[in-house]
Formats: C-alpha cells, sequence, structure tokens
C-alpha cells in the first residue's frame, strides 16, 4: 500500500491524514508533542471566518507598524532588530501588495469550500467540537473603518461571499451582551467558530482508529528524499529512527520552513505571535452576560468566540519578534481590559493566558501543493486563518497526491464511522 508521511499534527495535519486516509492511503503522522494540536492548533480564535479573509498586504499594514512601534500594547508589533529571513519576509510582503485584491478574493473561496469539507470531516470522525452556527459580527467605532468594511464586502461579495451592514441597534438585536458605542457593523450569518483544538485531537484519534499511525514524541531531524520516496529520520524517547515513504506532506506550522529547505524547496514563512485568553465563565452571571455570538473587532484586531457554555475566547494582536513563544503581560492585558469593557458582567479573575506563532507566508496565502522534487507535498502557512482554511487546502494537498501516487491494489485502510457530530 503506497505509504505517506505527514509531518505535524495541528490543524493541517491532521486534516491532511485524514483527506489521505479516507482515500486509502496508508498515512503515520508525525508530531514532536505528545499530544496532537499541542501548539498554534490550541488555542487559537476559535474563528471559522471567511468574512475575515481579507490579506494583510496593504500599505496601511506598513503605516500602522511604523506607527505602533514604540506601543508594547499595540495590536500589530514590529521588532525592528534585523534578520536576514525578517528582511526578506518583509521585502516580499511589500512586493505582494498589488495582489491585495486578487488574494483576498481567493482567500474567500478557499474558506467558503473549506467548510463542507471540514463538516465531512467532523461526521466522518465523530467529533465533537463545541461548533456554534451563529454566523460572525465585526464591530466598528467610526465611519472610516465601516467606509473601509465596506469596500472589503465589495471584494467579498465577487468571491461569492455574503455579508451584510447592520446598524448599532441590529447589532445588539443580534448580540444583546455587546456594550459601548458603535458607528456600524457588519454581519456574516454563514460563519461560524469552534475549538480547533477539541476538532485536531478528535481528528488525531480517528486517524488511528481508522488504521493510520501517529508517532508521538517524534522529533524529526532530517528528511531525505530521492526518486523513489522519502526517508522520515526521528529521534523519539532517546533514540535515532528512520522511516521509508512513498511521499511526504509537510504541515509542520512554523518548522515547515526548515524542512522544506532539506527537501529543496523556499517557503519563507515568518512566525507571527497571536495571544489568547480562555476566560472560565464560573458563574450563572458571567455566563448571562458572556456573547453568544462571535464578535470581531477590527480596530483592536480582537476576536471572540463561544466555546460551550462556560468557556469564551478572546484572542487578537500580531507580534513579528522571530520564534519566540513568551506569554507577555503586556499583550494579554489589553485582551483582559477588552473583555471587561465590552462584558461588563463577565468576571475575569479565571483566565487563561496563552500565545501561539503563526505560520505566515509573506503574501497571506496558504502554500498547499507540490514541491519541486516528485512525491513532496506541502500544507502549511496558513497564517491567522488555519482553522478556517486547512480543510479545503488538505482535501486539494490530498487531490494532487491521488494524481500523482495512485494507492496501490489492497484492503483500503479507511472504514468511514460515520458518527453525527452534533
Amino acid at each position: 500500500m503506497t505509504r505517506i508521511a505527514v509531518i505535524g499534527a495541528g490543524i493541517a495535519g491532521t486534516t491532511s491524514a485524514w483527506s489521505l486516509i479516507r482515500r486509502g492511503y496508508d498515512v503515520t503522522l508525525f508530531d514532536r508533542q505528545r499530544y496532537a494540536a499541542m501548539e498554534t492548533s490550541f488555542a487559537n480564535g476559535g474563528q471559522l471566518s471567511a468574512s475575515n479573509a481579507e490579506v494583510w498586504t496593504a500599505w496601511s499594514t506598513i503605516l500602522k507598524g511604523l506607527k505602533w512601534m514604540a506601543r508594547k500594547d499595540a495590536p500589530l508589533l514590529f521588532n525592528p532588530t534585523p534578520s536576514w529571513h525578517k528582511l526578506s519576509w518583509v521585502a516580499e510582503f511589500i512586493a505582494s501588495i498589488p495582489q491585495y485584491e486578487a488574494n483576498t478574493k481567493e482567500t474567500v473561496r478557499l474558506a467558503i469550500a473549506a467548510r463542507g469539507h471540514m463538516e465531512r470531516m467532523a461526521r466522518e470522525a465523530g467529533i465533537d467540537f463545541d461548533r456554534e452556527k451563529r454566523g460572525i459580527l465585526h464591530v466598528y467605532r467610526n465611519a472610516k473603518e465601516f467606509d473601509h468594511a465596506a469596500k472589503v464586502t465589495r471584494l467579498y461579495a465577487e468571491a461569492g461571499l455574503e455579508r451584510n451592514p447592520v446598524s448599532p441597534d441590529e447589532m445588539r438585536r443580534i448580540e444583546p451582551a455587546l456594550a459601548g458605542d458603535f458607528y456600524g457593523g457588519f454581519y456574516t450569518e454563514s460563519d461560524s467558530t469552534g475549538d480547533i483544538h477539541k476538532f485536531s485531537t478528535g481528528l488525531a484519534d480517528a486517524i488511528e482508529r481508522s488504521g493510520g499511525q501517529f508517532v508521538t514524541g517524534a522529533s524529526v531531524t532530517r528528511l531525505v528524499r530521492d526518486a523513489d520516496g522519502v526517508t522520515v529520520h526521528f529521534e523519539r524517547d532517546g533514540f535515532g529512527h528512520e522511516e521509508r515513504f512513498d511521499g511526504i506532506v509537510i504541515a509542520a506550522g512554523i518548522a515547515s520552513r526548515g524542512f522544506a529547505a532539506q527537501l529543496g524547496d523556499r517557503v519563507n514563512i515568518y512566525p507571527v505571535k497571536g495571544y489568547s485568553i480562555t476566560v472560565n465563565l464560573d458563574t450563572p452571571e458571567s455566563r448571562g452576560a458572556a456573547p453568544s455570538v462571535s464578535l470581531l473587532d477590527d480596530d483592536a484586531k480582537i476576536v471572540t468566540s463561544r466555546l460551550g457554555a462556560n468557556r469564551l475566547r478572546i484572542a487578537g494582536t500580531a507580534e513579528f519578534t522571530g520564534e519566540n513563544r513568551d506569554i507577555r503581560a503586556d499583550r494579554i492585558r489589553p485582551l483582559t481590559r477588552w473583555c471587561e469593557a465590552m462584558f461588563p458582567g463577565v468576571a475575569t479573575q479565571n483566565v487563561v493566558p496563552w500565545a501561539g506563532l503563526r505560520p505566515m507566508m509573506p503574501n497571506m496565502m496558504p502554500r498547499f501543493g507540490r514541491g519541486r522534487a516528485p512525491r513532496v507535498f506541502y500544507n502549511t502557512g496558513h497564517g491567522h486563518l488555519g482553522w478556517t482554511l486547512s480543510a479545503a487546502t488538505a482535501e486539494a494537498v490530498a487531490q494532487l497526491i491521488g494524481n500523482d501516487l495512485p494507492v496501490e491494489q489492497g484492503e483500503p485502510v479507511f472504514r468511514p464511522m460515520l458518527v453525527a457530530a452534533e
């Protein structure tokens, strides 16, 4: 049977592995952590948001980054310390600005396509991941930001997404818990939310139940390709190992750049740190005061999602400081204060902070598809939209592998469970 290695067990890796298993491949999933989804796919904002598909490649992003450079609590924080990697990434980011509209529309199309694939995966694997289909409400405090959102909404419409303007009164009808003064908003009823960690770990469990292998605690040290396949060298439990595969998918987040270099490809991913807090809603008063509809505050660059009855996830900010996973109090504090201002009835004495490194390409588009060499494939670089896009890009990669490396005849590995997830 055709053997495929998938490097990385976050949302991109688990969806890739599942898409391959259901096509009959013998799949081995590798991750350096003891469990799936313990890094970038652990505690993100929770939004499955085609309505957040606008790419960042615009001069306004550059200007904001320069303006906010001295602010420790800025929504976008850029460390000016130079490195060749950072300089090359910024140069390519600027070079991608002319593709802003085209890339935004393509991201919307991928996000819409991903919805159906993700729902099917959840049904097949029997995953409960706190899914809420209540839409996403974008909020604006002034005319300038609202007018920009109106222009973005027209781009979205060209790509097939309906997002509607709403007045402050309509915003409060959509989400009665919302406090504060607003100019207006945009509401995307077709968007939804869910727990990325629950989904990814549930899919990893289903992969093993369906005949795949999940090698945890495996630090992949070297990838060696030749005309007939790829050898994965890894360390586990203090010993070195190697396994031979017919093909490989790199879905390793920020580590994908190094693995790509070993395989002869340049994948210029930069780690962009994001923060989140999980507010535990321990009392009936907090549960009643917390929002049920997912929000996105474009000015503050903060999103929020209700994850089940007892948790409120609040996430945001972007920090260009290299491969740094420190959780900084001055970056967490704005998230807590935002919660207190927007939802004053929610108690914030039980808050769990987190930080993760988004794997971001300079053009803000995921890197999925073939590598230069035969038998090498990528599903990585989704930036802040990995949860939104990965199911679609995983399916696209699996289709390419099906064309290039057809499944050998034999007993199929995949046995669908078809358990209702909701």
